[in-house]
């Protein structure tokens, strides 16, 4: 298949974006910008390395008045006076510029940026093989640009079989929207000035003192010369160029963004303009995407929906499954735990994409029969997670990760629990607290049997326990190749479990050994120390 690319470009693109700045921030009493006034000669100026002030921008105003790129700003004021400038933010052009790319994916997945400079901003859209959504590649083309031009952006669009040729066609090609094949390319690019081929100033001017002012003047010239006399250096040489723009060398294009392999999405004639719409919407557009991926045997693991608004902003929503699935009863009901109401509809949506961003292959698994209720089981949990996860947000559903260590504290971390199957239970049910104290609390006044009897009585929380029955002691020897944060010395610990006559249940344990790291009070080493780490069920 003829491969198919759409370069946009963005004329006069950081005025563009500076004007809707401006145009957001004004109040509706304020009196008139001049900024705004498209009669007004308005100047974006950036300041270079050695601190002098530069032209970076005009509006068609101030080109029509003589003005140029690169010119100082003190030139330019001497000529017009009246120039209204303003700081340039190279920053924020870039910005809006991605911003644009993502909204431009309605016509196209593989949406790149194309960063010139010099006034020659724009896009690269790969349409191959999906043009005739759109009523043909005229249609398209002209789709494109009154889009963008609703959007306050003037821009013009060209098709090709090559990026080169389409960014060549659309800055300098004659006609509105020129369309170009593999039969029509090289007629199409002969009349256009070298400057076409993307070059950099001294190529050009190195060609043009040999005579070469036009790409069709390259056609008959000796290829061999042609190598010679431009070889590569800091930009890709002419002769690269040249056979990039006729399809003779491959260019690749870098997206935006990956490009989605399973993607679904609806236009729409009037915009939608309340989520009552979004929601109408949305069953349908499940639905193809559950259909594309029954067809392949896959299952969703992470969805996308993205309205694309009137303004030329986009806003999105996603939500994630622990396993990959395909049923949309469950897929609506995650996009409204994670609250449809957060989309942006702003004046309107006139197109909707539903993306499935992450999938793996779904395989039937025939269970046993007696563990099919641990299996519902499973997949109900699953379940529960993938709520909790779109409602409250995966970094706030944890579940335990066991870590190589046996120090309690240290024996497992805190993980989001989407996608992975809870820890079970290492030891017996009763035998370890829920939940750790952390830190471990200190008690106070413990009376117990030297040198390793469990406490009879102790204080902790300022209410005494008086102790009914223990069992212990647990011995954890210490982790010496990892020290203490508090840069204490790191003991071995006798854990035990005791109840008091109340019928709490505790988990507490003494830090050091009598006889061994403390033999009396008059070693200068620190005595044992009781502390209490946890509550028992």
């Amino acid at each position: 298949m003829m491969r198919r690319i759409v370069s946009v470009w963005l004329i006069d693109w950081p005025v563009s974006v500076r004007r809707r700045s401006l145009e957001r921030a004004r109040r509706p009493a304020s009196p008139p910008d001049p900024a705004l006034d498209p009669q007004t000669p308005l100047a974006l100026i950036l300041k270079t390395s050695r601190g002098a002030a530069v032209i970076h921008a005009l509006n068609p105003a101030a080109r029509a008045l003589g003005l140029r790129r690169g010119q100082t700003q003190a030139d330019a004021l001497a000529m017009i006076p009246h120039l209204y400038c303003l700081p340039g933010d190279v920053a924020a052009d870039q910005a809006a510029l991605k911003a644009l790319a993502v909204w431009a994916e309605r016509w196209s997945p593989s949406v790149s940026l194309d960063v010139p400079g010099e006034g020659l901003e724009g896009l690269f859209l790969d349409v191959t093989g999906a043009a005739h959504l759109f009523g043909g590649e005229a249609a398209l083309l002209a789709q494109i640009r009154t889009r963008l031009a609703e959007t306050g952006t003037t821009a013009r669009v060209a098709i090709a079989p090559t990026p080169g040729a389409a960014w060549a066609l659309a800055r300098w090609g004659e006609g509105q929207d020129p369309i170009a094949t593999e039969e029509t390319v090289a007629d199409l690019l002969a009349d256009l000035p070298i400057e076409a081929l993307r070059l950099d100033d001294r190529t050009v001017s190195s060609a043009r003192r040999l005579g070469l002012k036009t790409i069709g003047s390259l056609y008959a010239m000796p290829r061999a010369g042609l190598a010679k006399r431009f070889r590569d250096g800091d930009a890709i040489g002419l002769v690269k160029r040249l056979d990039q723009a006729r399809g003779h060398a491959a260019e690749a294009l870098t997206t935006i963004r990956p490009a989605a392999r399973y993607r679904v999405w609806q236009a729409f004639a009037e915009p939608l303009g309340d989520m009552a719409g979004v929601e109408l919407r949305l069953p349908e557009l499940a639905a193809d995407l559950s259909r594309a991926l029954e067809q392949d045997g896959q299952g969703g693991r992470a969805l996308t929906l993205t309205g694309f608004r009137t303004d030329g902003q986009t806003t999105s929503l996603s939500v994630r499954t622990g396993l990959p699935g395909r049923e949309v009863s469950i897929w609506l009901r995650l996009f409204r735990e994670a609250g449809l109401g957060r989309l942006e509809l702003g004046f309107g949506l006139d197109a909707l994409m539903l993306t499935a961003d992450v999938t793996e292959a779904m395989t039937a698994r025939q269970g046993a029969l007696e563990s099919e209720a641990e299996a519902k089981q499973a997949e109900s949990l699953a379940l529960l997670i993938d709520r909790l996860t779109a409602r409250l947000g995966a970094d706030r559903v944890l579940t335990p990760e066991p870590i190589d260590s046996w120090i309690p504290e240290r024996a497992e971390r805190l993980v989001p629990a989407l996608g992975r199957t809870p820890m079970a239970a290492e030891v017996e049910a009763g035998r370890r607290p829920i939940l750790l104290l952390d830190p471990p609390e200190p008690i106070q006044d413990p009376i117990f049997d030297l040198p390793e009897g469990a406490p009879a009585r102790f204080i902790w929380r300022r209410v005494s326990r008086r102790i009914v029955r223990a069992e212990g002691p647990e011995r954890l020897s210490p982790e010496w190749w990892r020290p203490r944060p508090d840069g204490r010395e790191v003991r071995t610990r006798d854990y035990y479990r005791v109840e008091d006559g109340e019928g709490g249940r505790y988990w507490l344990f003494r830090e050091g050994r009598y006889g061994w790291d403390y033999s009396g009070p008059d070693d200068d080493r620190r005595a044992p120390s009781w502390w209490m780490h946890g509550v028992l069920p």
